[in-house]
């Protein structure tokens, strides 16, 4: 996300998982993404770029660290204006913050929310 994405929009995705290197390559071959690695310290998460632009399109990512104890299912990042303002009005109307908030870069940040149904979702605040 290297421009600041619209606020309201999906600026993100991506999967959480305990054996990424086994996702990754499925998704790779059945929707011919490419990947590249991001290092996360001790291992590597991984980028899925479109075939064509090589632009990144979504995450696979280790159930590790940070990650650890998502939901292994494809999370969309919703970009919001105050994330401490959506956090407060998640719980207001029955929500819950499941995850975070976390720093994300330098001073981005985000939070993983579950919603009155029992949808979950990421709330990303852009630096």
């Amino acid at each position: 996300m290297a421009d600041k994405p619209e606020v309201g929009s999906v600026g993100w995705m991506d999967l959480t998982v305990e054996d990424a290197p086994r996702l990754r390559d499925f998704y790779s071959q059945v929707t011919g993404w490419k990947v590249e690695s991001l290092s996360m310290g001790d291992y590597d998460d991984y980028v899925m770029a479109a075939p064509g632009s090589g632009d990144g399109k979504a995450g696979v990512c280790h159930a590790r660290g940070g990650n650890a104890g998502l939901p292994a299912q494809w999370l969309i990042y919703i970009v919001v204006a105050d994330l401490d303002a959506s956090m407060a009005s998640c719980k207001e109307l029955g929500g819950k913050i499941i995850a975070g908030p976390k720093k994300m870069g330098d001073s981005s940040r985000y939070c993983v929310i579950e919603d009155p149904a029992g949808a979950v979702a990421a709330l990303f605040q852009s630096s």
